[in-house]
């Protein structure tokens, strides 16, 4: 009761903790499995850099409901278990803003811009940076320029290759967590699958719960009740010793609260359920995770590509779409669709060839391209240039919509605002899904030279599925790299289905 921070008790149940909590690197990161310690290694270093330091810190969770339950359960908890800290914080009634002295400890969520600024801070500690707004981590980092000293520690579980934590782990030293084995001595660490043995095909049979851990090296049992024992003397070692950032890395084979069978039984599930089977990978092995089929390959792409070039009109008597994503350049796909079958819906009953991919610099230039492809509708991002966006809508009236994506829309279902709003919303997943399903399905044509970029862009959207909070699966794309043409291949998919439902007959040529 007596010791300053609370987080210290758990070094004997978490023994690899001690060495990420005395480590007095500028920057650290930890990728990790679930409940393994890391966010009280966190907090720890954030209580001692407020105390010792006398240094402000900034806490950051992904949203703010996060950041405010994080200071309920958390923050308060520890300042109950600890007088020393509670004597140290002399405000501490705002949820996102505690005072210690002249130090402040600010817990903020990281969808808003505006929380994150204007915090002068010394410590930077960013807990789930797999969940969070990742264009604003930068804007993060910048809240200690003007500190001399300054320390930041990143912590996640991965979801997938080369994104968030796995991207900032694959650039530290990358250390594990080794011990000697109690059997034979030697060096060794807790790895899948060598390391746990599965006694049952079934997670439903009474027998799983003989799973085991054993060592990899002399195939020895390694008994779960006595782990504390034999990881206690155990250390980090670094796979690369030549790096600034320090990096972690630990599963939950090393938890002394996990028990072998459990994690057995979330390795079966796997099997049968994709939404598990992420987890398992992220959650339990604290490692990123692709499932199979999930991104677009370079063999999807090549399969389509035919032996005609990019176009510079449209082709007559034609029904012509184009897709429009904003950011610093403007990146369209112009694609004309055709007939394969008659009947059902237009998306599914239809082939697609894309007649021209390209980027431009301003609005305008897209004006061009709506009368010299004949464009029977456009759809545009919304944002992040809504006005620009909307004035182009409005030049070429009826065949133009700004399209959101929203939650809560089901299927492809297509949500239709006022026309003077010139708006419509969609489920992201759902027509992502359809778009970039007609590459894996080979029902689009691409022209020899495509740009690469084009290439490039479409397969940096993974589709992954996770359990949400009651455990019910739910897919979603992440990017690994800019992912323009993949979202203008979308617009225009969505372009075909708003076409055949205003069923326009104007003669986009003479448009004002």
């Amino acid at each position: 009761m007596g010791q300053p921070f609370p987080g210290k008790w758990s070094f004997k149940r978490h023994p690899w903790a001690r060495g990420m909590h005395d480590c007095d690197a500028e920057k650290m990161v930890g990728q990790k499995g679930a409940q393994l310690c890391f966010t009280e290694v966190a907090l720890n270093k954030s209580y001692f850099n407020i105390d010792v330091h006398g240094n402000s810190v900034l806490y950051v969770m992904p949203t703010s409901n996060d950041a405010s339950d994080f200071s309920t359960a958390r923050f308060d908890p520890a300042l109950e278990l600890s007088p020393h800290l509670s004597k140290l914080f002399s405000d501490v009634k705002n949820i996102g803003h505690k005072r210690a002295g002249s130090a402040n400890m600010f817990l903020r969520g990281s969808r808003s811009r505006s929380q994150l600024k204007s915090i002068p801070v010394s410590a930077v500690f960013i807990d789930e940076l797999d969940e969070m707004v990742q264009e604003n981590i930068a804007l993060i980092f910048e809240r200690m320029s003007g500190q001399m000293e300054k320390q930041a520690f990143l912590l996640s579980t991965p979801t997938i290759e080369d994104y968030g934590i796995n991207k900032e782990f694959k650039a530290s030293s990358q250390d594990h967590f080794f011990f000697n084995c109690p059997c034979c001595s030697r060096l060794t660490q807790l790895t899948f699958p060598d390391c746990l043995v599965i006694t049952a095909d079934s997670y439903a049979d009474e027998g799983i719960r003989g799973s085991y851990l054993r060592c990899k090296e002399c195939k020895g049992t390694l008994n779960h009740q006595t782990k504390q024992d034999w990881l206690s003397t155990g250390r980090w070692v670094s796979e690369y010793t030549d790096r600034i950032v320090r990096g972690f890395h630990v599963n939950q084979l090393y938890s002394c609260t996990v028990r072998p069978y459990e994690i057995a039984i979330s390795y079966l599930r796997g099997q049968e359920n994709p939404g598990d089977e992420q987890e398992f990978w992220n959650s339990k092995m604290g490692l990123p995770h692709e499932p199979d089929g999930a991104r677009i390959s370079d063999a999807d792409i090549t399969s389509c590509i035919s032996s005609y070039k990019m176009a510079d009109i449209g082709p007559p008597n034609s029904l012509v779409t184009m897709g429009v994503d904003v950011g610093k350049w403007i990146h369209y796909e112009i694609t004309e669709y055709r007939m394969a079958y008659r009947g059902g819906d237009i998306n599914d009953s239809t082939v697609a060839k894309v007649l021209s991919a390209g980027k431009v610099k301003n609005f305008e230039e897209l004006d061009k391209k709506m009368r010299r492809y004949k464009i029977n509708f456009c759809v545009i991002d919304a944002n992040p240039e809504r006005r620009k966006a909307l004035e182009f809508a409005q030049r070429f009236w009826g065949h133009i919509k700004c399209c959101f994506y929203a939650r809560g829309i089901s299927n492809k279902v297509i949500t239709i605002h006022p026309a003077d709003q010139h708006t419509v919303s969609v489920d992201r997943t759902n027509w992502l899904d359809l778009s970039l399903g007609r590459v894996r399905n080979n029902r689009i044509t691409l022209p020899v030279d495509i740009p690469l970029e084009y290439k490039t862009q479409l397969k940096n959207l993974v589709r992954i599925t996770k359990l949400d909070k009651d455990g019910n699966p739910v897919a979603s794309y992440m990017k690994t790299g800019e992912d323009h043409y993949a979202h203008a291949r979308n617009y225009s998919e969505i372009a075909l289905q708003l076409s055949a439902t205003f069923a326009q007959t104007h003669d986009i040529s003479r448009a004002p």
